[in-house]
């Protein structure tokens, strides 16, 4: 038993990690484009990535594997290219990732509008274009958040269930995360396998949710040196 829980574990961990790789550039450049641009469609895009927030995550799962199938949209071209999707580690992390994104969106947005404009606005009137404003300023200055936003991201991941089963199944072995086998075992009556799995989820979210909230507050409580705001008065 000790030897298949840890198998779970490592295996739910290292995807999670995986979808996490996958979420953060693809968040970090709409949270970018969500904060600092104005476009016609911004709102359908807010509301885009927020969604995977609100419907049921079977919902979403259903979606997924409609689009994944070998008669999908995306799945027939990944066939004819020898990539199975569905039912294999890679709808895991499909997953999870898509379950994930819209926290690492919204906390990076967040770090994105926390900061004044005023550095990105000198870069550019040094002729910077976008994307290096983007890479050698915005970037640096919202790290904090990103990160945070990452970490949370990551938690999600890590407990993700109903997009998991619908897409990904519950193949010992393949596609088990902590998730599913715990709902798997609560039905078979195991609980105490059950249980050691809750233990071991309830530990590494904690570590990376408080990480993430010290990140935050941590961003929060530094404000930018030669921002725009004025100083307060002095005190004798």
């Amino acid at each position: 038993m000790i030897a298949e829980t840890l198998q779970i574990i490592a295996f739910t961990v290292a995807v999670a990690i995986g979808a996490t790789i996958v979420m953060v550039p693809p968040g970090v450049a709409v949270a970018w484009a969500l904060a600092r641009g104005d476009f016609r469609g911004k709102s359908i895009v807010e509301t885009l990535f927020t969604l995977p927030l609100v419907v049921p995550p079977v919902a979403t799962g259903y979606l997924l594997l409609r689009f994944f199938s070998r008669r999908g949209p995306v799945g027939e071209l990944l066939d004819r290219l020898g990539i199975e999707v569905v039912f294999t580690w890679k709808a895991v992390l499909v997953a999870m990732a898509v379950m994930g994104l819209p926290l690492v969106v919204r906390t990076a947005r967040a770090g994105f509008e926390a900061r004044s404009r005023r550095f990105e606005q000198m870069a550019e009137t040094l002729g910077s274009g976008p994307w290096r404003v983007f890479a050698t300023v915005s970037l640096p200055l919202a790290a904090r958040p990103i990160l945070a936003g990452a970490l949370l991201g990551f938690s999600r991941a890590l407990g993700e269930f109903g997009a998991t089963i619908v897409l990904a199944g519950n193949i010992p072995g393949r596609t088990r995360t902590i998730a599913v086998a715990m709902y798997s075992d609560f039905e078979t009556g195991r609980d105490a396998h059950a249980w050691s799995l809750l233990a071991a989820s309830l530990v590494i979210a904690w570590v990376a949710v408080s990480a993430a909230n010290r990140l935050g507050r941590g961003s929060r409580a530094r404000p930018l040196r030669g921002s725009n705001e004025a100083p307060g008065p002095r005190t004798a």
